[in-house]
């Protein structure tokens, strides 16, 4: 199918790339479907963008590139909704602030998406019980791995 897109323009997208957000994403519970696209020549950085909302995107990246000892728990009622059974379905995603001049951009380490890459099912934490911000600078951030995703722990 064609999806118009908020950063990428027009872009063909398979069925099998949608992922679910059961409860919608918070602050817009009405919007379930989303997609995770490349940023051509940004490995570090996607775009989760609404299928049904063409301006409704999140550019998010790695936690782990920015804070590398970003840590929480998966209660089971979670990994239950998410169908988690293997740790290695698992990616998570955090959404970035993009400002101008970038250096001053800042991640939200509070609300982690995590996503069971193997169901397509997805979710949008609030940490209430953690210490994490919603606005942690980027800048100092390692940003050098990249291609990797590791796991919540």
């Amino acid at each position: 199918m064609k999806l118009s897109t908020l950063y990428l323009g027009e872009i063909e997208l398979n069925d099998e790339e949608v992922l679910t957000f059961e409860n919608g994403v918070p602050g817009f519970q009405d919007q379930k479907q989303f997609v995770l696209l490349e940023l051509d020549g940004n490995p570090a950085f996607k775009v989760l963008q609404s299928v049904k909302q063409e301006n409704l995107a999140f550019v998010v990246t790695n936690p782990f590139l920015i804070e590398a000892k970003y840590e929480f728990e998966l209660d089971e009622s979670v990994k239950k909704q998410l169908k988690i059974q293997n740790e290695s379905d698992v990616q998570v995603w955090n959404i970035v602030t993009v400002q101008d001049p970038f250096e001053q951009s800042t991640i939200n380490l509070k609300g982690p998406i995590v996503i069971n890459i193997k169901e397509k099912l997805a979710k949008q934490l609030l940490l209430s019980e953690s210490d994490y911000s919603t606005k942690h600078p980027i800048k100092g951030g390692e940003l050098k791995h990249a291609g990797t995703n590791e796991k919540s722990r």
